[in-house]
């Protein structure tokens, strides 16, 4: 089961990048990230207050927040410093670079989980699983090719460096996560409630200093739908991604590999959309990347 928990988020984002890459289009990174983060601790609200005040009934229902130890909330800000660099990386890549070369390579994440995943929770990988990954990191180097020829230099491009950091930073967060919900036993809404608020928390700080105080800059930032609908699909993909960690048997390095199936979405819809280049040829290291997630999950 925590297998198709992975395949739904991996669809949930899939349709978040493509909101993503229309939301950030003109825009600076801070107030969007804002406005997608603030979403969806807005919809994650009503389920604190019930679980304040109809306690029994959101038990019932699953969606029960539960109370935590001051401990456990210096662990989700750790966690929520960490995704804000991710985003803030990640985002002004996407602003920067088209949608075809960023999802591919922040498909390289499996590379980074892989590795902390032997190192540090001992997993072990069988010999097809060894194949599909090192296929995985094969093809994000043919995108690599393919960037050229749309003028990405991947060695000079600095926005290049921003995705891989973020990439890193992603994979980090998903080896932390396996401790939070597993370690620390916390049910899924719980983490992504307080995960929220202190991402909100720390961007108002951010802004305060950077975006606040410039009109210049609150009269060039655009609202467009996508804004919230990017946070509300995060949090539900990530519903998903936590449910499916807390089955004592789900493999973070597995996990991680079955979420980049996203590139699908990103690459085949999103190509089209925003009208990129070369999508036939980046069709092959697509393949590249779904063979490789198909031995990891299946082998």
């Amino acid at each position: 089961m925590w297998m198709y928990l992975g395949l739904l988020a991996a669809l949930f984002l899939g349709l978040h990048n493509l909101c993503k890459k229309h939301a950030v289009q003109g825009n600076e990174v801070f107030p969007v990230l804002l406005g997608t983060i603030s979403s969806g601790f807005l919809l994650l609200l009503p389920f604190y207050f019930g679980s304040v005040f109809f306690k029994e009934f959101m038990i019932d229902i699953e969606f029960y927040i539960t109370d935590i130890p001051l401990k456990t909330h210096g662990f989700i800000a750790i966690k929520s410093a960490i995704m804000a660099a991710s985003w803030v990386l990640a985002y002004q890549a996407l602003k920067h670079l088209p949608i075809t070369i960023v999802t591919p390579i922040r498909s390289a994440g499996p590379f980074f989980t892989f590795i902390g995943a032997i190192t540090i929770y001992q997993e072990k990988p069988n010999s097809w699983q060894w194949v599909g990954f090192f296929l995985i990191i094969f093809s994000v180097i043919l995108y690599s090719r393919i960037g050229k020829k749309e003028g990405i230099h991947f060695k000079r491009n600095k926005w290049i460096f921003a995705i891989i950091g973020a990439t890193f930073l992603g994979a980090s967060s998903g080896l932390y996560d396996k401790f939070l919900v597993q370690s620390l036993i916390l049910n899924p809404q719980t983490l992504q409630f307080w995960f929220c608020f202190y991402t909100v928390l720390l961007l108002l700080i951010i802004l305060t200093i950077t975006w606040f105080p410039y009109k210049e800059k609150r009269q060039a930032f655009k609202w467009r739908w996508t804004i919230p609908l990017v946070g509300i699909l995060l949090q539900i993909a990530d519903y998903f991604y936590f449910k499916a960690l807390q089955d004592p048997e789900a493999l973070i390095m597995l996990l991680s590999a079955i979420k980049r199936s996203q590139i699908l979405i990103a690459v085949v819809v999103g190509g089209y959309i925003f009208k990129e280049q070369n999508k036939r040829k980046k069709l092959v290291p697509l393949a590249g990347i779904m063979i490789g997630v198909f031995l990891i999950l299946y082998s």
